[in-house]
């Protein structure tokens, strides 16, 4: 019984110690996964992160118990529950993730466990001797046998995601050899600092929150051009609009600057800015340069026709 204490003991002074040295914790489930692939995550997580295990009335006991000087702690206490361990983070939480992700392994499927994903048997040859054809009839497989051996017609739908693999299923499976299922930590529950956060928030991207911010400054500038309050995210539509009304005035009167002198230009002679065109000689795949008329003014005094509005 002194050893149990001692142990428990052991326990609570380790996970206060975890509790006070980290400010981030994942919250992961833990179903499936045996010892030696635990040792695998244990050491890949070395250096970034701590993997803790144990019986969630311990847990809760010393959460709470640690809690009384850090009041946050007390908003993990409900995920603690089922079979969970904890993560202790120091490092971006992301990479961690991937770390975790990282460290999954292949898994047959046993009768009695639910489908993780959905289970499809593709198209082709099983290697199964053709007595066993009555065997994928039973599981309303269309088979044929070709070269000695049982050749599945199509792709089949074996298990749905979500549904217990029955028997057949199960030993379908076994003599393909398709191990479908792959098991490891799950993460479940973000703890940040005080804040829960869901296991999706570390599927964000940069990418994600740019364009995410991008929609977001489109709006504000939709709402703002709508109302007609003035707003930086309108400002550029603001000025450009501006800008047209402005160059449609010169456009239609005499008042000229700089910029408007070139579209008033194309649109008195729209010849003068069309490059010559290219004549192909009969019989042959060579094009030449129609030869320029006389009045046509010299390349030189072409380059400043040709710059663009807003250069």
């Amino acid at each position: 019984m002194s050893g149990v204490a001692e142990r428990k003991q052991a326990y609570f002074q380790k996970l206060n110690a975890l509790l006070e040295g980290y400010q981030k914790i994942l919250i992961v489930g833990a179903d499936n996964v045996g010892s030696n692939q635990m040792q695998k995550v244990r050491k890949a997580l070395r250096g970034k992160g701590v993997v803790l295990m144990g019986k969630n009335t311990m847990v809760r006991k010393a959460v709470r118990g640690y809690a009384e000087s850090n009041a946050k702690l007390q908003a993990i206490l409900p995920y603690i529950k089922g079979n969970v361990g904890l993560v202790f983070a120091k490092d971006d939480l992301s990479s961690i993730s991937k770390i975790i992700g990282e460290n999954k392994v292949a898994a047959p499927a046993k009768a009695g466990a639910f489908a993780p994903v959905d289970v499809i048997v593709p198209a082709g040859p099983t290697g199964m001797e053709p007595t066993q054809t009555s065997f994928l009839q039973a599981l309303n497989i269309a088979s044929k046998i070709s070269k000695g051996q049982v050749d599945i017609i199509n792709d089949v739908l074996l298990v749905q995601k979500g549904n217990k693999v029955g028997s057949s299923e199960a030993t379908l499976l076994a003599k393909l050899n398709i191990k479908p299922f792959q098991y490891g930590l799950q993460i479940q529950t973000i703890y940040d600092e005080g804040s829960i956060y869901e296991a999706s928030v570390l599927d964000i991207t940069d990418e994600v929150i740019l364009a995410k911010f991008g929609e977001g400054v489109k709006n504000i500038a939709s709402l703002s051009l709508a109302t007609g309050i003035p707003t930086v995210a309108a400002l550029p539509h603001v000025l450009i609009k501006g800008y047209k009304n402005v160059l449609s005035i010169a456009l239609g009167t005499d008042y000229s600057f700089p910029k408007v002198d070139t579209i008033k230009a194309y649109l008195a002679n729209p010849t003068a800015f069309s490059s010559a065109p290219a004549v192909e000689e009969k019989g042959k795949g060579k094009t030449e340069a129609a030869p320029a008329k006389k009045e046509e003014p010299k390349e030189e005094e072409d380059e400043d026709m040709g710059l663009g509005l807003f250069d």
